[in-house]
């Protein structure tokens, strides 16, 4: 049986991450409004606009599995999101330097045809580094941190934000493939997890995968 998915999402981020699975999938954009509730933690926002995101596109897929997918920094559980302009980029950035934060990603998993949904919520540790001035400036009016959570991507080789991280490194890009992999597993046949693709495409080697996948959902 061939299994259709669809990614709730226009991140190219995630849809770059979605390939390492190797399967076959379309993306839409998901029209959902991001804030948080009153005195929502961030676990649960993420875990919530996942399942949001996934909804949204109900109406435009009627079969197959559907992928929706949040990813917030926190910092001192403060929710630092999307920066609107150069200058909330250059806020969040100060914010953030030399000190340790959390990224949430939640993801969802939809079945279309009953409604049902699995959900899962990933957290990494992440440590910036100590930028200068002059380079935080050069970043927050690049462009760049424009539609990037907290205002910085880890991958970005010229800033290089992070000093250190503990846990997924592709949950701080936006997409934790082996949990998502173990959320696809039990709906439909899978192939090989993701770790030797993961690890190639970040050309790094992944410190949790073993425990993520011996895990039982």
């Amino acid at each position: 049986m061939q299994y259709k998915l669809t990614l709730a999402s226009a991140s190219p981020r995630r849809r770059q991450l979605l390939t390492l699975l190797g399967l076959a999938f379309e993306a839409r954009s998901a029209d959902v409004e991001e804030q948080p509730q009153d005195n929502e933690h961030p676990r649960d926002l993420v875990r919530r606009l996942s399942e949001e995101k996934a909804r949204a596109v109900l109406g435009e897929v009627d079969h197959g599995l559907i992928i929706g997918a949040d990813t917030i920094v926190a910092l001192e559980n403060e929710v630092l999101g999307k920066p609107a302009n150069a200058r909330e980029a250059l806020q969040m950035l100060r914010q953030l330097r030399g000190k340790q934060h959390q990224v949430y990603t939640g993801i969802s998993v939809l079945d279309p045809s009953g409604g049902q949904v699995v959900s899962a919520v990933v957290m990494s540790v992440v440590w910036m580094r100590n930028y200068a001035d002059e380079e935080m400036i050069t970043y927050a009016y690049s462009g760049e941190p424009l539609d990037k959570a907290g205002g910085y991507a880890i991958q970005d080789n010229a800033f290089q934000p992070v000093a250190r991280i503990e846990g997924c490194y592709a949950n701080v890009m936006g997409l934790p493939l082996c949990h998502l992999y173990q959320l696809l597993k039990a709906k439909m046949p899978m192939a090989r997890p993701p770790v030797a693709a993961c690890d190639a495409f970040l050309g790094r080697r992944c410190p949790v995968a073993a425990t993520i996948l011996a895990t039982p959902n």
